[in-house]
């Protein structure tokens, strides 16, 4: 599987939340299937990430910035939710896990 290809598909087709407020927000609001951070995302961030239960989270290999990229936005994302993968395969990760 491509994750970038992936991950702009369901930005694409499906319901994907950008940013670390409105991905926290969304996961209060149970909504979240899988959290994707940058490899550079502030630690304070990821140690509150780590205290959810069932939040299937995947680490980027590479900066907020590159991952902005791979969002097709030109701003730097450290941190997305996965509503809705639309026609995206990209949650099959949280089945290799």
């Amino acid at each position: 599987m491509d994750f970038n290809a992936s991950l702009r598909r369901a930005i694409k087709t499906g319901d994907v939340i950008l940013g670390q407020n409105n991905t926290e927000k969304c996961i209060n609001e149970g909504k979240a299937q899988m959290i994707v951070v940058a490899a550079n995302c502030p630690e304070n961030f990821r140690k509150q990430l780590a205290g959810y239960e069932n939040l299937f989270l995947y680490t980027f290999d590479g900066s907020s910035v590159a991952l902005g990229k791979a969002c097709g936005k030109p701003f730097m994302v450290s941190a997305l939710a996965i509503v809705s993968p639309g026609e995206s395969d990209i949650l099959s990760l949280k089945r290799a896990a």
